[in-house]
Parts: C-alpha cells; sequence; structure tokens
C-alpha cells in the first residue's frame, strides 16, 4: 500500500506470523535502511484489486505490467517474448500510472497464456530492469484500431499506421529476456551507464554540446522518441497520446523556478522548455526532447517529495508548450524558460545518453565534474549559501582522475537529496587554476549511503 507507506505480507500458517510481531516487539527491524513496525493485521487474506468470485482464473488475455521501465516497451518488444509461448492476436500497451500492457492468446486454447503467465512472471525483459508482473486479465478479447508502437492485431495485418516494410514475421526484433540493453542505446546493463570516471572525465568546463533534432517524425526516429502513447485503454488517456510535454503538480511557489525544475528532469532526458501556470499555483508543464524521456521522467518521479511535498506528475494534452505571456515567480525569475540548446542537457546524443545514470531518487546522490580540491568543507559552504541543509555524510573518489572530482553525498532523506539536486546541480564551482569554472554535476545513486 505505497500511499500509506505500508504492507501487507500473508504466511502460510499463524506461527510465522507470531514469530514476526514477538520478533518486532524486542527487536528494531529496518527495511531498506527505514525503521519498520510489524503488528497483527484486521485482513485474513491478502486478494489483489480485482480479484473476486467472479474474476476469472484462467484467461486467454494476460495483464502485463512492467516495473523500472528504463527501456521502452513496444508491441514490437512484448510480441517478442510472448510469441515464444504461443500465437498472439492482439497487443494493447496503455500508460498511465507506469507502463502496463494486455497480451492476447487465441480464446479457442489458454495453454498458451497459461505458458506465457509461468514462463516470463517474474522475468526481465533487459538485465536489471523492465521486470514483468503478469496476472490474467478480465477481458476475453483486446479491440485494436490501429497497428503501431502501442497497438497491435497480428490477425488483421491491414490496419492503418503499418509500415507497409513491417511485417511482424519478417522484421528484425531486439533479443528479449536475455540481453543487457536494446542495441540502439549501448551502454552497460544498468541502464545508460554510469556517470564515473571510467568513461574519462570531461575537460573541466565541458558541458557537452547541442545535436540537431533526431530525424523523423515530431521529435524523431527510433533511437529519441516516436509515438510512445497510443490508442489502447483506458480511453481516458488516448487523449494525451504521443505527447512530449508533462503537468508537475504540488511544486512549492516559494521555492521552485524554472531552473530547478530543470535540474532535476534533466536527469531522465532533455528538457526543452519549462512554464509555470498563473492560474494554478504550484502547477508546471516541461516540454521534453522526446516521449521516451517523458515516461522515465514521470515512472521515476510521480509521487516523491520535494520541498516536503509530493508531486504529482502526468503526460500533458498539448504537443509542446507555447511562451505566451510570462510572468513573475515569488523569486524574480521568469515563468517561462527555454532550455532547447542547454549546454547543461544530458542527452543530446548517443554517445552523451549512455553514459547517464538513470536512478529512482534516493538520499544519496553521485557527483562529478566538481573541481579537483572538492571537499566536505567546500560542500558545507555551499550547502549554506544556497539555504540547504549540509550533506551527512561526503565520500571523495580517489585516483579517478586530477583534472576534476567526483565522489558521493548522502543526505539523511530523499527529501533533502532532491532538494540538493534541484539547487546544487551545475552549480560553477571556482576553478583554482583557469578562467572557467567548474559546472558540478549530480545525479542519484545506486549506492545505499556515502561510506
Amino acid at each position: 500500500m505505497p500511499n500509506k507507506r505500508q504492507a501487507l505480507v500473508e504466511y502460510e500458517d499463524m506461527s510465522g506470523s507470531c514469530n514476526a510481531v514477538t520478533y518486532a516487539n524486542d527487536n528494531q527491524v529496518y527495511i531498506a535502511g527505514r525503521p519498520c513496525y510489524i503488528n497483527y493485521s484486521t485482513s485474513q487474506k491478502i486478494s489483489r484489486p480485482g480479484d473476486s468470485s467472479d474474476a476469472p482464473s484462467v484467461n486467454n488475455i494476460l495483464l502485463f505490467t512492467i516495473m523500472n521501465p528504463i527501456y521502452p516497451i513496444t508491441t514490437d518488444v512484448l510480441y517478442t517474448i510472448c510469441n515464444n509461448c504461443g500465437p498472439v492476436q492482439r497487443i494493447v500497451i496503455f500508460r498511465k500510472n507506469g507502463v502496463q500492457a494486455m497480451v492476447e492468446y487465441p480464446s479457442q486454447t489458454k495453454s498458451s497464456a497459461q505458458r506465457a503467465k509461468a514462463s516470463l512472471n517474474g522475468a526481465d525483459i533487459y538485465s536489471g530492469c523492465c521486470t514483468l508482473k503478469i496476472e490474467y486479465a478480465k477481458p476475453t478479447r483486446l479491440n485494436v484500431f490501429k497497428n503501431d508502437q502501442d497497438t497491435w492485431d497480428y490477425t488483421n495485418p491491414g490496419l492503418s499506421g503499418q509500415d507497409p516494410n513491417a511485417n511482424p514475421n519478417k522484421r528484425q526484433r531486439q533479443p528479449a529476456l536475455l540481453g543487457d540493453h536494446p542495441p540502439e542505446y549501448g551502454g552497460p546493463q544498468s541502464g545508460y551507464g554510469h556517470y564515473d570516471d571510467t568513461y574519462g572525465p570531461p575537460p573541466p568546463h565541458y558541458e557537452g554540446r547541442r545535436m540537431g533534432p533526431p530525424m523523423g517524425r515530431g521529435r524523431g526516429g527510433p533511437r529519441y522518441g516516436g509515438p510512445q502513447y497510443g490508442h489502447g485503454p483506458p480511453p481516458e488517456y488516448a487523449s494525451q497520446a504521443d505527447s512530449p510535454v508533462i503537468m508537475v503538480y504540488g511544486l512549492d511557489p516559494y521555492k521552485i523556478n524554472a531552473d530547478r525544475i530543470f535540474n532535476i528532469f534533466c536527469l531522465y532526458g532533455n528538457v526543452e522548455r519549462v512554464k509555470f501556470m498563473k492560474s494554478k499555483p504550484g502547477a508546471a508543464m516541461v516540454e521534453m526532447g522526446d516521449c521516451y524521456a517523458v515516461e522515465r521522467a514521470i515512472s521515476h518521479l510521480n509521487h516523491t517529495m520535494l520541498f516536503n511535498q509530493k508531486l504529482n506528475i502526468c503526460v500533458s494534452k498539448q504537443q509542446a508548450i507555447i511562451p505566451g505571456q510570462s510572468y513573475q515567480l515569488e523569486d524574480g525569475s521568469s515563468s517561462f524558460k527555454d532550455f532547447h540548446g542547454s549546454r547543461n542537457n544530458r542527452f543530446t546524443s548517443p554517445e552523451q545518453a549512455a553514459k547517464n545514470r538513470i536512478q529512482r531518487p534516493s538520499n544519496v546522490l553521485h557527483f562529478f565534474n566538481g573541481q579537483p580540491d572538492s571537499s566536505t568543507e567546500i560542500f558545507n559552504q555551499i550547502c549554506d549559501e544556497l539555504g540547504l541543509k549540509p550533506p551527512t555524510n561526503v565520500k571523495l573518489f580517489t585516483g579517478k582522475s586530477e583534472r576534476s572530482a567526483s565522489g558521493l553525498l548522502e543526505w539523511e532523506t530523499v527529501n533533502d537529496a532532491m532538494e540538493a539536486l534541484s539547487m546544487m546541480n551545475h552549480y560553477q564551482m571556482k576553478n583554482p587554476s583557469g578562467p572557467y569554472p567548474y559546472t558540478l554535476k549530480l545525479c542519484f545513486s545506486t549506492a545505499q549511503n556515502a561510506n
């Protein structure tokens, strides 16, 4: 129960629950580094939403939930992994909160669906990410009106939107449930790689170079974007299809501005423009470079805490941000800012994108491109200057490079780290040996702490 920060655990018999409660009464239990409390529940059994006596125990349609969807999930990807278990008839992908899909097998026999559920449930499509949770769905037939990246009827190849050269039985597909990542993404298996000095640090003041817009429809072909929000259910989501614009609600109007939004969202894709809504205090629009970036940002940032307020993030119905008339925010900055061409964008080429660390928010930040003499004292001074809580722990990586510093910064809470990221990312650190400052760069770390 994520909204309550609670969970139910069902044991096989009473002895298991008795042992758990008794142990927790005498010992502090920690989960993911946080103290937790264990007590008996009033529930006698755990039932999933939708479980009922009339729900089909076995069905020819499976409901897929893709957890940690770092890479794009398309009909191509799901067809590749599902067709090995039996002839797939239809696929519908929908993105309301995260990424889900329904896969339909022939209704005459349910053995294909049973085989797919048994063999694929819990598997990773790519190593360490895109994990499948599979349940039987309630519908008995899927309605598909268009063959594209989000919906496909393999029994009706003549639906509009189909590439005439894209026969699903002939086109080359990505390796699934085997590979570390889609071939066009490159980089190590943990997503888009890691920003560390394995790749060699950039020159002290290097911030990257903006490439031309990717080729293809709208914001480009398969590498950078393309239609991500298709025509499948739920119906209320269809009108938000294929939009690179995000709506962000729950912002603190006294502590947030366009640069601070950029500093957070740039971890998940290029940020083109940011615009605050005058009619809705605490709300802003963020235009990303492509729809894949939208998907990454929503799946990683939705319901996270920033300045002690919960963020609510969803896809906008608008296809682009129109600048319009701007106004002054509480800190005096403009309510609109264009980041197109910003050297701080981190996905301007496939090579640059491959080095990005795509992680969920945590209380530990990885920093790089810091001034060579970086220290705990220097970071404490920066935090004091910006009005931030100082990090509880600083770890400097030694022996990586003499040209710049990198390491880990740890805070007590994820909210504190989010605040630091929003205000300290791209901070201009002094360069004691040259005229150009060091642009400090931050991202979330996989480390549990900075020790």
